[in-house]
């Protein structure tokens, strides 16, 4: 017959003692701080908000959560939600926050102050309460740390953007006034239906939309040249650099739900600037006003000294756009015109032009990010400027007159071929970035190489 439980335990007792009876008590776990882990969120929110690509807010979060000593973290960033999770260990629940992303504002001053604190966080600089107070001056843009720009400047750098790129493709005085007015006017009409709640896609249709009319006056009054070039600056303007170079970074570093995500922003924004072109145009033609493809004249590829300064304002007047600090807009100039000459230097030599843009962004890229890790700052405000002069602005107008003109294949295939310049653009300028991190002695943060995730093999042997 069985033994019973009771006689297994008199049996225990005679050779233990009672003492062995009781399980032994748990140690308490570690602590875990509130404000450590709320700080950690409000970072990472703030980063993400401001531009910065997944993996460097991922690192941001997990220096301070060491810095800060909250044990065993886990940290996950998507495109719109970013949430931390605490084990304080010996049984203990975990502590988990998140925090969602609902608006996003392209600051780049932001994403250079916030590194400034997690940099001086993770060296032992900041307590926990000063680290709060750094961290609440940065958000409410409180001395020495705000904006270096004041409101009004934003919207004349966007218009100066427009002018810029209007003279780097061939135009003169005329054509860069007329695309600074209508920039101006465009971004006003879609603030404007942004304070009546309406969505951004409409907006950027609205303001595209805007910028074509601007051309189809020209058209109208005999100069359809001059369109083309008024046309191409006002969509140089609306173009998504930096959710672009964000998007590849983010495919290319392995987080690959935020790169879907930011890749689908890019699809939008430029569904939105193509709606608004396409419907102008089709009206124009529709109505009889004649707009033909040989009329749009090429990209002057020439390293002539006018064009080779405006590709540098462009790029200078992006960059103010973007809000970065002033002490890397004379680095956001020189990178404008570098591209634009390794650019036309690449076409001189019969390169294509896919080719010749991803060369240039590949050097443009390099230099930014060695520039970026000497100076101890993030990478995004020294590069995604710097692609600006080559964003495809001419081959979405063209490709939209060639819709609307009776050349549907031919309208199709230019706005592949432009939508793929920007996208070598984007993996040009990061793979630029791969080819420092390669020749660095630590990883980001400090982290190493092997603690990169995006490093370690997923197939083969």
């Amino acid at each position: 017959m069985g033994v019973g439980r009771e006689q297994v335990r008199q049996r225990w007792r005679t050779l233990v003692g009672d003492a062995m009876l009781e399980p032994p008590e748990e140690e308490p776990g570690d602590l875990v701080s509130g404000p450590a882990l709320d700080l950690v969120l409000r970072v990472g929110e703030l980063l993400l908000a401001s531009g910065e690509a997944t993996e460097r807010v991922n690192e941001a979060m997990l220096s301070l959560a060491v810095a800060y000593e909250l044990p065993r973290c886990q940290v996950a960033v998507t495109f719109t939600v970013i949430s931390v999770s605490v084990h304080p260990g010996r049984g203990a629940l975990p502590v988990t926050g998140t925090r969602a992303i609902r608006r996003r504002n392209p600051a780049y001053w932001r994403l250079v102050a916030l590194h400034g604190l997690v940099r001086e966080a993770s060296i032992g600089l900041l307590d926990l309460e000063e680290a709060h107070d750094r961290l609440r001056k940065i958000k409410r843009s409180h001395p020495p740390y705000g904006s270096p720009y004041p409101p009004w400047l934003g919207v004349i750098a966007l218009g100066l953007i427009a002018a810029s790129a209007g003279v780097m493709m061939g135009g003169g005085a005329l054509v860069a006034g007329t695309a600074f007015v209508a920039t101006v006017l465009a971004d006003r009409a879609a603030a404007l239906l942004g304070r009546r709640g309406i969505a951004e896609f409409f907006q950027l249709a609205v303001a595209a939309s805007i910028g074509a009319l601007s051309a189809v006056v020209v058209i109208a009054a005999g100069a359809p040249a001059n369109a083309a070039t008024i046309v191409t600056g006002g969509i140089v303007a609306l173009l998504p650099g930096r959710p672009l170079v964000a998007s590849i970074q983010d495919g290319i570093t392995g987080d690959l739900v935020s790169a879907g995500a930011r890749l689908l922003e890019v699809f939008f924004i430029v569904a939105a600037i193509m709606s608004g072109l396409g419907l102008t145009v089709y009206a124009a033609v529709h109505l009889g006003l004649t707009i033909d493809v040989k009329d749009l004249p090429a990209v002057p590829e020439t390293l002539r000294p006018v064009a080779v300064l405006a590709a540098a304002a462009v790029s200078t007047t992006f960059a103010v756009a973007l809000a970065v600090p002033r002490r890397v807009l004379p680095a956001a100039a020189l990178g404008g015109a570098l591209i634009w000459v390794v650019y036309v230097l690449g076409r001189g030599l019969g390169a294509a032009p896919l080719f010749a843009s991803a060369v240039g962004a590949v050097i443009v890229g390099l230099l930014g990010n060695f520039l970026a890790r000497r100076r101890h700052q993030p990478a995004l405000p020294y590069i995604v400027p710097a692609i600006a002069p080559l964003l495809p602005g001419t081959a979405l107008y063209r490709g939209m007159i060639q819709l609307n003109g009776g050349a549907p294949s031919q309208g199709v295939l230019t706005l592949i071929g432009g939508i793929s310049v920007a996208l070598a653009l984007g993996a040009g300028v990061n793979l630029g970035g791969e080819f420092v991190r390669a020749f660095q002695r630590v990883g980001v943060g400090g982290s190493g190489r092997g603690a990169r995730p995006a490093a370690r093999r997923t197939r083969g042997y």
